[in-house]
């Protein structure tokens, strides 16, 4: 297995703006780091989980993955949608009860994100798989992404805290530019 390869396709796909990142973005520059962090909890969770899933149960997956994409594809749009919608309508100056920066939301947007779903089952089956089927390689391998991932979430809510007065500075026009930036990931699913 060629672990630079593998290392830097991990990165690429989770550093890279995606729904989840932008969703943490737009959580500390509305609610601040200690709320993104909740919803960074969450999704990280998720985020293990589902390579856990994909790495035990690839081989039946791979049958009836194109129905599990459409799916999710479906489902995915539509609640990408609903949140580029409640970012584009969030006014930072007013305080609300903020239900999309939870522990809860995290966890269940990496199940509805078609970009972690099709990594999770791509990468284990691409650059694990192919070399090493003992269950401590391939658990050692879902720990590695999973920590990258958790990594390049940090990153994201860290990001947010830096620029978060300049952020704020220019809410509405932040709020248009993350809205349309997770539209255009919605988009991005379907070609």
């Amino acid at each position: 297995m060629d672990i630079a390869s593998f290392i830097l396709y991990c990165f690429i796909v989770t550093f890279t703006p995606g729904p989840t990142n932008i969703v943490i973005l737009s959580t500390v520059h509305n609610y601040g780091a200690k709320k993104a962090m909740e919803y960074t909890y969450g999704a990280t969770i998720a985020f293990g989980l589902l390579l856990g899933i994909s790495a035990m149960l690839n081989t039946v997956l791979i049958n009836v993955i194109p129905k599990i994409l459409i799916g999710m594809q479906l489902i995915g749009t539509i609640y990408m949608l609903y949140l580029s919608y409640q970012i584009y309508k969030m006014d930072s100056s007013e305080p609300t009860d903020n239900k999309t920066g939870t522990f809860i939301s995290g966890f269940l947007m990496q199940f509805l994100n078609p970009k972690v779903v099709i990594f999770t089952l791509t990468v284990i089956p691409s650059f694990v798989l192919p070399y090493y089927t003992d269950m401590s390689a391939v658990s050692i391998s879902v720990i590695a992404i999973t920590i990258i991932g958790f990594l390049a979430f940090i990153a994201w809510v860290l990001f947010g805290a830096f620029f978060k007065k300049f952020l704020q500075k220019h809410s509405r026009v932040v709020n248009v530019i993350m809205a349309l930036c997770l539209v255009y990931a919605t988009i991005m699913i379907w070609k």
